[in-house]
């Protein structure tokens, strides 16, 4: 089992490509998503409430056998540290070995001032996948380097387009695209 967490605003293909080469490469059974309530080191942007994140990403794995989501930092509520979510998977899923932690190389420059960082890399199998960097970027902790391809998708873009009325609907799953357009989300 691997974690991922984020914003998901919105969920996009990117998103869920990058879940499965790790799913794929790393043989885990299960990718938990799990979206931040209200992020220690990101501010959430456009104001979307929380309901609608969280529909995005249900809509965007409903199917998946192999992806799962969990809202445990919504029902939490307050700001989302990753070693509280992964404390709380550990105890509600049967977990052999250490949770995989799926994060982007764009985050490794800020992971030391993560809540009780040293503790979760202690507690997990830090997956270092590259959204920024095309090779191996430095990193203090214990990891593994995913070699994944680069979708050249991000969540801040896709708000971009929308706000600028030019076409998303390939860049995510067609439910998402459906939903934004049903709620006028990002406009």
């Amino acid at each position: 089992m691997a974690i991922m967490g984020g914003t998901f605003n919105p969920i996009h293909n990117g998103h869920l490509f990058l879940a499965e080469e790790v799913r794929i490469a790393l043989d885990f059974e299960k990718i938990i998503f799990i979206p931040a309530f209200l992020p220690a080191h990101k501010n959430i942007a456009a104001n979307v409430p929380t309901k609608h994140r969280l529909a995005m990403v249900k809509l965007a794995l409903r199917g998946s056998r192999a992806f799962l989501l969990d809202d445990c930092e919504i029902k939490r509520g307050g700001i989302s540290y990753m070693i509280d979510t992964v404390q709380e998977i550990m105890n509600k899923y049967p977990v052999t070995g250490k949770p995989g932690l799926i994060i982007g190389d764009d985050l490794l420059d800020q992971f030391h001032i993560w809540n009780k960082a040293e503790q979760l890399a202690e507690i997990t199998t830090l997956i270092v996948a590259k959204r920024t960097y095309t090779t191996k970027h430095r990193f203090a902790f214990p990891h593994t380097y995913l070699d994944n391809k680069i979708l050249p998708i991000s969540a801040s873009e896709i708000r971009q387009r929308i706000a600028s009325c030019k076409p998303i609907r390939f860049l995510l799953p067609n439910r998402v695209y459906e939903y934004i357009q049903a709620h006028k989300l990002y406009t």
